[in-house]
């Protein structure tokens, strides 16, 4: 005798949901992973003197622009 479709379907629910709560706490880490990036980037920045501080950023904005004329070419 075989598994009745409600075990099958309760059973494939129960997966998805343990599926979709493994999604939820990679989700959460790879967020609190870029969040301490950013807390560190900006600490690094804060860290240098003004000249230094706006010089680093003109590259680093310079570059990005670079970037995305690259992708519409």
């Amino acid at each position: 005798m075989g598994a009745s479709p409600r075990i099958i379907r309760a059973a494939l629910l129960v997966a998805a949901a343990i599926a979709l709560a493994a999604a939820a706490v990679q989700l959460r880490e790879k967020y609190q992973t870029g969040e301490q990036a950013v807390e560190d980037i900006q600490a690094q920045l804060d860290a240098l003197d003004p000249a230094t501080r706006a010089a680093v950023i003109a590259k680093l904005s310079s570059d990005e622009v670079k970037k995305v004329r690259g992708r519409h070419r």
